[in-house]
This record gives C-alpha cells, sequence and structure tokens, in this order.
C-alpha cells in the first residue's frame, strides 16, 4: 500500500511516522522533501514549493516501492502555493501552477491511502513562534480545500483525515491501512 501522509508544517507527521513505521519494517519511509532541497532555498517561497512539488511527484512516478509511507505529497505543496499567494507572499507563474496540478494529479493515482493531518486543538501540537503560524494556518485552509476537488484525488485513492493525541493518531493509521 501505498501512503502519504500529508499535513502543514508541525502538524505531527514526523511523528506519527516513526510511531507508525516502527510496526511496518517491510515498508519504505520516504522521508520530508525539504530534507532532499540544496542549500539555495533558505526561504519559503514559489520557487522551494515548486521544487518540493516536483520532488514529491517524481518518487511517487518513478517506480515506488508497493508497501510506502511518504512524508509529504505533492498536494501539500499546492497548498503551501495557494496560501502564499493568499498571504500576498509569492505567486508562481500560471503555466507553472498548471503544470504543478497535472503533476499532483497524475503522481495522486500511484497513492492508495492518503491521510491528510488538518490542525485541531486535540491534536496537542503547540508550534513555535519560528515555525511561521501565519504561513502554517493559511496552508492547512489551503490543504483542506484542495483535498474537497475530485479532479485532483483520484478515486482510487481513500482519503482519512486523522486527529486526536499521538496515540490516537497512530491507531486511526494502523487501522486505515489494515481496512
Amino acid at each position: 500500500m501505498r501512503i502519504v501522509v500529508s499535513g502543514t508544517h508541525a502538524s505531527g507527521k514526523s511523528t506519527l511516522i516513526a510511531d507508525v513505521a516502527a510496526a511496518l519494517p517491510s515498508y519504505a519511509v520516504l522521508p520530508d522533501p525539504f530534507e532532499l532541497l540544496d542549500e539555495r532555498f533558505d526561504q519559503p517561497g514559489p520557487a522551494m514549493f515548486l521544487q518540493q512539488l516536483r520532488l514529491t511527484a517524481e518518487r511517487l512516478l518513478d517506480d515506488p516501492p508497493a508497501d510506502l509511507i511518504a512524508e509529504r505529497g505533492p498536494l501539500d505543496f499546492l497548498a503551501y502555493l495557494a496560501a502564499l499567494d493568499e498571504l500576498g507572499r509569492g505567486t508562481a507563474s500560471g503555466d507553472a501552477l498548471d503544470r504543478a496540478r497535472v503533476l499532483t494529479e497524475r503522481a495522486l493515482h500511484r497513492v492508495d491511502l492518503l491521510v491528510i493531518l488538518p490542525l485541531t486543538a486535540s491534536d496537542g501540537i503547540r508550534a513555535g513562534e519560528d515555525e511561521d503560524l501565519e504561513l502554517r494556518e493559511a496552508t492547512d485552509a489551503a490543504l483542506l480545500d484542495l483535498v474537497d476537488e475530485a479532479e485532483l484525488i483520484p478515486r482510487t485513492a481513500r482519503v482519512v483525515e486523522i486527529t486526536g493525541d499521538r496515540a490516537t493518531r497512530a491507531a486511526a493509521l494502523r487501522a486505515a491501512i489494515t481496512e
């Protein structure tokens, strides 16, 4: 099963993946693509998010393992691009956005389970001031809007929103995997 765990920054993706991956040793775990960027991307902006979108899409399209858990997918970065635009912090060109949407749609056809981690008070996660809280909130809202776009999410992908504390989230993901 190919699983993508999506959410804005400081939403608990890494923690959830670590908690569940320990019980799934046959699954490959793909890290946050930010870890794969070169150092020229030191500030969030359209170019950085487009690069991460391409990285996440390519790793889903380029013969991925049958069983994997990926931290982030291309949908995350469409959400970041929408959030930047909404906040007046920069916009990708119309052509770049069109290509990004097409690439996102293609890549999501390779996903069996799309896990969305929306921000809620019940998650117990408190992001520090250094996390760009305004961008975090705007990206969360944009991601939830994108999940509702039928043309982006293939019918073959099951989408689940997981909320709650750490243990509740891990149990919910394990249950979604076994369904």
